[in-house]
């Protein structure tokens, strides 16, 4: 389950991508303050780290996507993943990384991708009690719901482009970056199980990433 607080945050996440997308070898769209298209959130089961990816666009440009971890303290050794920091008027002060470098978001990741666990169930708080509320997209993976998971530890390299890929110790995970139609061919770079996402707008499932075994 993912807590969606009612609050502000300072900078906004999407502030804070346009200033970061620009940067990114694999980002192609104009500068400008991107528009949320969707998202899905991951559970942390240890309830500490927020796991959230976001689906953006500038104007026409094609839709990115964005995987953040949201942290209450710095991550060791993840400065290079670091957007900056955020205040948020519930949670303080809030530590943002570009998530492909964070060992939690990796775990998650590999859960959805070769176990099938979907996204998390999001709630919000209204009037002292939680109440659901509904995702704005379906993910589902080709992999059995349910196979078994192997433990994700430490990510031993992390290699920029389109799509990103993650290495850890048990796993390689790729992430698409530019989906839909905007998308790079996928067919030689995404093997093992693949996660397809559907949103409004985009009824035909696109990959948004992949997951082999090492």
């Amino acid at each position: 389950m993912a807590l969606i607080h009612q609050a502000t945050i300072h900078p906004t996440k999407l502030e804070l991508l346009a200033e970061w997308l620009p940067s990114r070898s694999w980002y192609t769209a104009p500068a400008g303050e991107p528009t949320r298209v969707a998202a899905y959130r991951f559970d942390d089961p240890a309830g500490a780290v927020g796991i959230e990816t976001l689906l953006v666009r500038v104007g026409d440009g094609p839709v990115h996507q964005v995987p953040l971890t949201y942290r209450d303290a710095p991550l060791d050794g993840a400065d290079e993943w670091l957007l900056r920091t955020t205040e948020h008027s519930v949670l303080g002060k809030r530590w943002v990384y570009d998530a492909v470098g964070d060992p939690v978001y990796a775990a998650a990741l590999a859960g959805a991708v070769l176990g099938n666990t979907g996204q998390a169930e999001l709630m919000v708080e209204v009037e002292g009690r939680l109440v659901r509320r509904d995702v704005d997209m379906t993910i589902v993976s080709s992999a059995p719901r349910g196979a078994e998971v192997p433990a994700v530890g430490a990510i031993e390299n992390v290699v920029q482009g389109d799509p990103t890929l993650i290495v850890t110790n048990t796993v390689e995970l790729a992430v698409v970056r530019r989906l839909g139609a905007d998308a790079v061919p996928t067919d030689a770079v995404l093997t093992g199980a693949v996660l397809t996402g559907t949103w409004p707008g985009q009824e035909t499932p696109v990959p948004l990433a992949s997951a082999t075994l090492r």
